[in-house]
């Protein structure tokens, strides 16, 4: 019997983790890629002899990464890959000539929280990373390596019972100011929902998981570039007999005449390619509009919540910067850090005092620069750029009127140079250093270049937004709804953005499609009357039992989030520690999760899977 053929569409991250683990297990694997090089957004730069990653440089959550690896029966090491240990982890700047360097050393971090917050703050800053860590834990256990494909899949007693200490409903900044009472640490330890592409005061705290590794695992570099990483995984894929289309777009996916089975892919080329499996990694909206044929769903992901953009500069220098580290976070004042992610998330402005990061790579790996020069990547958030669906009868000065000049090359070029003076500036006040005349070679990406080199929607680099209502089942799916083959893999489907969480979730999107490989099969014996052989009384049992575990977990979530009865009676919206236009879709999930009880607990007496 042949193999499976499975076709994947873009060498990004996901697209060649998926390719390596499904060529391991004897697929016919093909990668296509319309760039000249695999990697997408992790791609690297060469200037000269200056060597630029040109998006990730984190390597945060080391255990995924190993993890992938040890699917694959080698390791990062077996591999050729050396990863250096960044410490200090950042070196958080701030405007009064302040600076914090956090690090996995906790003495030194004891002595520094203790200068802010005096000598019971450590405690405080205990206590945060035990919450962090147990955020990080549950995260794993219950969301990260698991298939969200309905909303049905929330209805798990392990999920609801860990629900209240995910603080889901609380954003990372509510939760941190708990620990922290200067400023200047609740900054320092809540920025990283930038990550995401998300602001602090709007991300789920669940996500201050990624200040507990940075804490717990550290931050690490790999020695040539992030993309060594991605390198290796080719490789291993090649030995696997996976087969690399580059420098080809992708202008459709095949569909049988029915539309619902896929058939394979038409290349820019004019050939076609024959499949039993598509798996999507290019930018998710992109492809359902334009490698899809056109449906409600597909115009609607245009406009759904997305991640913020950047303008990013590339600067190689004839000399080096001392007082900085090989990562540099530099934020607002503390009176303007709100207001400054307001302007980019609800007001689509850039702010008056914009943070930004600065990661100089030739501070770890000599290799990225030659001798005593530095090689300077600064990465400023900026907002997205606007949907073309928007209103045509919105004024066209509103932020979100296709008329608005925001999507213009001339805006871009404009803005770019304003924040490029404004670093320099920055840079000069605050470490002393004089760089724009040091500066011999220089590149951009704006968020029209990461649009057109990428196909991101809107020049999102992080894909959709992280938001309560994008994601677990209400972000994209891994497998289409109603086309038969066809997957998708990256950021803006399950499990979600950032380089180690999209490896982990390739691993997901391959066991849904052996999972569906194997239905195939057996599909026409999964018609099982739900209620058969339940009874009366079992249904009487079974309701009593639901109705316990939701009070217990409404009592578990009561005590959790502090709140009085009272309270609870007199307004659920401000049960939920947040009020907003998305309390009524929690009110109306929280219905669904004890509908869906009672519907999982009869799916379980007849033995149909629930995940039905």
């Amino acid at each position: 019997m042949e193999p499976p053929t499975a076709i994947v569409v873009g060498g990004g991250a996901g697209g060649i983790a998926v390719a390596a683990r499904l060529a391991k297990k004897g697929y016919k694997v093909t990668v296509v890629e319309k760039n000249a090089d695999i990697g997408g957004r992790c791609s690297i730069m060469q200037e000269n002899d200056y060597r630029f990653d040109q998006g990730p440089s984190l390597l945060l959550m080391p255990s995924f990464f190993h993890q992938i690896f040890h699917d694959l029966d080698t390791s990062i090491s077996d591999e050729g890959i050396t990863l250096r240990k960044c410490d200090p982890s950042y070196r958080i700047w701030f405007p009064d000539h302040d600076h914090i360097d956090l690090s996995t050393d906790i003495p030194s971090m004891k002595e520094q929280i203790e200068a802010y917050e005096g000598p019971h703050g450590f405690e405080g800053f205990l206590r945060f990373l035990v919450e962090s860590g147990r955020h990080y834990t549950l995260s794993c256990e219950h969301i990260l390596h698991r298939n969200f494909a309905t909303i049905w899949s929330l209805v798990r007693w392990d999920l609801l019972l860990a629900l209240p200490s995910l603080h889901v409903f609380e954003s990372i900044y509510t939760r941190a100011s708990r620990y922290f009472h200067s400023d200047k640490l609740r900054q320092a330890f809540t920025f990283a929902s930038m990550y995401l592409g998300m602001s602090p005061f709007d991300a789920p705290a669940t996500y201050s998981l990624l200040q507990y590794t940075e804490m717990a695992d550290g931050i690490w570099y790999p020695v040539g570039g992030f993309r060594t990483i991605l390198d290796a995984l080719v490789k291993i894929s090649i030995r696997h007999n996976t087969a690399y289309i580059l420098n080809t777009p992708v202008t459709s996916i095949a569909l049988s005449d029915d539309h619902k089975h896929i058939t394979g892919v038409h290349l820019s080329s004019g050939k076609f390619l024959p499949a039993d499996i598509v798996i999507i990694n290019a930018d998710l909206t992109y492809a359902y509009n334009n490698l899809l044929p056109k449906t409600t769903y597909s115009e609607s992901l245009q406009n759904k919540p997305t991640s913020c953009s950047s303008i990013s500069f590339y600067w190689g220098l004839d000399t080096t910067l001392p007082n900085l580290q090989s990562h540099n976070i530099f934020l607002p004042p503390s009176s303007e850090y709100k207001s400054s992610f307001d302007a980019i998330f609800k007001n689509h402005q850039i702010p008056e005092h914009p943070s930004f990061y600065l990661h100089i790579p030739s501070k770890i790996d000599r290799s990225a620069s030659p001798p005593n020069t530095d090689a300077i990547v600064v990465l400023v958030p900026v907002p997205h750029l606007l949907s073309p669906t928007s209103s045509s009868s919105s004024s066209p000065t509103s932020p979100t009127s296709p008329l608005n000049p925001h999507n213009t090359t001339a805006y871009w070029h404009t803005t770019t140079q304003t924040i490029r003076a404004l670093i320099l500036s920055t840079l000069h006040d605050l470490t002393g250093n004089d760089i724009e005349s040091h500066i011999v070679c220089e590149r951009i990406e704006t968020p029209l270049t990461w649009k057109d080199k990428y196909n991101l929607d809107r020049g999102a680099i992080l894909g959709l937004s992280h938001s309560f209502l994008n994601v677990l089942c209400f972000r994209p799916r891994i497998q289409h709804e109603s086309i038969q083959g066809l997957f998708f893999v990256g950021a803006s489907t399950h499990p979600g953005s950032g380089v180690p969480v999209v490896l982990g979730g390739s691993g997901v999107v391959v066991r849904v499609i052996e999972e569906w490989l194997v239905g195939r099969v057996k599909r026409g014996g999964i018609g099982v009357g739900v209620g058969r052989g339940l009874g009366r009384r079992g249904v009487w049992v079974g309701g009593g039992v639901v109705v316990i575990v939701v009070v217990l977990v409404v009592v578990m979530m009561r005590v959790e989030m502090g709140m009085r009865m009272a309270e609870w009676f007199c307004g659920i919206e401000e049960a939920w520690m947040e009020s907003g236009d998305e309390s009524t879709w929690r009110m109306l999930l929280c219905a669904i999760l004890g509908i869906g009880l009672v519907r999982n607990l009869c799916l379980a007496c007849t033995g149909v899977p629930a995940e039905l």
